[in-house]
C-alpha cells in the first residue's frame, strides 16, 4: 500500500509502509459468519404468512445489520485506514476515515527499534514492532506487523544510515 506522495517532503522517500496483519480481522469474520447463520436460521422458522413472523424476521435482519456494521464494518474500516510508514526522515502513524489522527516521530529522535514475536504471531508471520524515542511517551508498540523482522531490519538500516551521516559531535 503506497503512502501518498503529496504527504512527503521534498527529498523524502518511503522506506517501508505497512498495516497490521490480516489476522486482526479474524474476530470480525467470525462475527460475520455467526450473525449471518443466526439470521438465516431465525428467518426460516415459522409460517411466512403470519404478520408477527414477518415483523420478527425484519427485526432479526435489522439487528443483524446493526451487529454487522458495529462488529464487522467498523473494524474493517479501522484496519484499512490505519498505516505505519517509515520514511528516510520520520515514522508516521496514520489512522481514521472521516476523523483522522496521526503521529510523527523524526528518525533522529528514535533511539531503538525492537520486535517481539509470540507463539501465535510466529504461526501467522507477524509480531510487535517497538519504536523507542526520546519523547515523554517513550515508546510506540505496533502490534501484528507482518514480516516484523524484515521491517525491523529495514528501519534499523535506515537509522544506522542516518547516524552515520552525522559527524562525531552529534550534528
Amino acid at each position: 500500500m503506497p503512502f501518498p506522495e503529496k504527504l512527503l517532503n521534498p527529498g523524502e522517500h518511503v522506506v517501508v509502509s505497512t498495516r497490521t496483519h490480516v489476522k486482526e480481522l479474524f474476530g470480525a469474520t467470525a462475527v460475520l459468519l455467526l450473525t449471518l447463520a443466526v439470521a438465516v436460521a431465525a428467518t426460516t422458522l415459522g409460517d411466512g404468512a403470519d404478520t408477527v413472523v414477518r415483523v420478527a424476521r425484519i427485526a432479526v435482519w435489522v439487528l443483524a445489520a446493526g451487529v454487522l456494521v458495529w462488529f464487522v464494518l467498523r473494524p474493517l474500516v479501522r484496519w484499512l485506514t490505519t498505516t505505519y510508514t517509515f520514511t528516510n526522515r520520520r515514522f508516521i502513524k496514520r489512522s481514521g476515515f472521516i476523523a483522522k489522527e496521526g503521529r510523527t516521530i523524526p528518525l533522529n529522535r528514535i533511539s531503538g527499534v525492537d520486535f517481539e514475536i509470540g507463539i501465535v504471531d510466529r504461526v501467522f508471520g507477524c509480531g510487535t514492532l517497538v519504536v523507542s524515542d526520546a519523547s515523554e511517551l517513550g515508546r510506540v508498540e505496533l502490534h501484528d506487523i507482518p514480516r516484523v523482522e524484515k521491517v525491523q531490519l529495514l528501519v534499523s538500516e535506515e537509522l544506522h544510515r542516518i547516524s552515520g551521516a552525522r559527524s562525531d559531535d552529534g550534528t
